[in-house]
């Protein structure tokens, strides 16, 4: 590819990206104007057909580019483990998946990157700050639908038992299919990759459909059971009679959302007001640092 057509291709890009801002902020504005749920739906599910244009030609420049150097995830994983940035948890006990620690210098990131935040956004922009409890009870997140369809869909392995994330085999099989053949046409690629960026917008019914079209298979060799709803939660009780049902909180905004109230009145009851949080929301399988 030559240099000007990767250069007509990044201003499409470009123009897209910029589609995508303009899009995002009509969604915004339908949402705030409580406009109708037809409207918004479409304005929606116009968003996100931008958004798969952009990172579908995306995707086309990284792999038409032969300048682009390519991504090499083990020995970045090496690096980051030797520098002790991120280290698996409890290591010398074998560890448990996806819970990580911080090391050195991933704490003088993490110190530096709150520094900025919060004097760009809480100083510079005024805004309201709170440091919520990791606790909530289960009736907030059931009012706010967590309880019902905060999930991620899963497959098992018949043979062991093992649980995954459908989406992400999805995704890997793409991946793995992508690479072993280098020749694929250039529409053909591009409908696997439409497939790969949808694959976590799937029903259940689909996402089976679409795991058994890409030949997924189980580490036993046999193919995945069907997919199920997992809650990503983690349920707890609160007080010692274990009457009183809650979770660990799954992302900050809900200590927000429910203090309005007082926010307002912090704010000598003036609109618009913006309010911020930082700190850690719990998700089975993950710890994740948000801020919201």
């Amino acid at each position: 590819m030559s240099s000007a057509d990767t250069a007509a291709l990044r201003d499409e890009l470009d123009a897209l990206n910029a589609k995508v801002t303009k899009q995002g902020s009509l969604v915004r504005e339908l949402k705030k104007a409580a406009a109708s749920g037809d409207k918004i739906s479409a304005a929606v599910d116009a968003l996100k057909d931008l958004k798969i244009e952009s990172e579908v030609l995306r995707k086309k420049i990284d792999i038409l580019d032969p300048t682009v150097a390519q991504f090499n995830r083990r020995v970045f994983d090496e690096l980051i483990l030797r520098k002790m940035f991120i280290v698996p948890s409890f290591e010398i006990h074998g560890g448990v998946k996806g819970l990580f620690d911080l090391g050195p210098p991933a704490c003088a990131v993490k110190a530096a990157m709150v520094d900025v935040w919060r004097k760009h956004f809480v100083l510079a922009e005024s805004m309201l700050e709170m440091e919520c409890t990791c606790l909530t009870p289960e009736v907030v997140l059931k009012t706010s639908g967590h309880v019902d369809r905060f999930t991620d869909l899963m497959v098992k392995d018949p043979t062991t038992g093992e649980c995954f994330r459908a989406d992400k085999l999805l995704e890997e099989a793409i991946d793995e299919l992508i690479d072993a053949n280098p020749t694929m046409p250039l529409e053909e690629r591009e409908g696997h990759m439409r497939v790969q960026i949808q694959a976590d917008a799937y029903s259940p019914t689909e996402l089976d459909v679409k795991l058994v079209e890409y030949g997924c298979k189980a580490p036993s060799g046999e193919t995945y059971g069907p997919s199920f709803p997992f809650n990503l939660m983690f349920k707890t009780s609160i007080g010692p009679e274990g009457t009183s049902v809650g979770y660990l909180r799954p992302e900050t905004a809900q200590g927000l959302f429910v203090n309005f109230r007082r926010l307002l009145d912090a704010n000598s009851q003036k609109m618009p007001f913006a309010a911020a949080q930082i700190g850690l929301g719990f998700r089975n399988g993950e710890k994740s640092w948000v801020v919201e």
